[in-house]
């Protein structure tokens, strides 16, 4: 297939100007090409270029619901436990009394967001998210206040979801003003 080619521009104030003529003996975009009866400002029009339809794949099926995150935290009371000084259920009752688990949920109704396990002297506990490791921190330093354990005990944070009681590390004073 032998075509000719006329490159034609359309200047601003809409004269045509021929630029370039040549011959293509093989044609690879034929929607370039326009027949020579079609008068020249037409031919000046810009050929588009061909557009890419992409359909996009959507799944077909039923939807099916994710579950729900669950966070899980580890309350160790360990040391203090094993000195007598703190009774893990009396801890795990006043935990279920206490927490909330949505805004605006009344305290005690934990329903199925929230579980709460004892496994002797750890309190595990697992919810579905969001729910904050520092409102567990908080209900435990509140409780370490109600038993008056405030004053011996911190809440250290272990790891990403372990909170463990451990004692202050208190020097004895007296001890080193007796030495000099």
């Amino acid at each position: 297939v032998v075509v000719k080619v006329v490159i034609l521009i359309v200047n601003e104030d809409l004269s045509v100007t021929e630029v370039a003529v040549g011959i293509v003996l093989r044609v690879t975009q034929p929607h370039i090409i326009m027949s020579a009866s079609k008068p020249a400002v037409a031919a000046a029009k810009p050929a588009a270029a061909p557009q890419k339809t992409t359909k996009k794949k959507t799944k077909k099926g039923p939807r099916r619901h994710k579950k729900p995150k669950t966070v899980r935290f580890v309350i160790n009371c360990n040391d203090p436990v094993d000195d007598g000084i703190m009774d893990v259920s009396s801890f795990e009752k006043y935990l279920h009394d206490r927490i909330k688990p949505q805004k605006g949920a009344k305290a005690g109704q934990l329903g199925d967001s929230v579980r709460i396990n004892r496994e002797k002297t750890r309190i595990i506990i697992v919810a579905q998210a969001p729910f904050a490791k520092r409102y567990i921190k908080y209900l435990t330093k509140k409780y370490l206040k109600k038993q008056q354990l405030r004053d011996w005990l911190r809440v250290v944070a272990v790891n990403k979801g372990t909170y463990e009681l451990r004692y202050f590390n208190i020097n004895d004073e007296g001890d080193d003003e007796g030495e000099e």
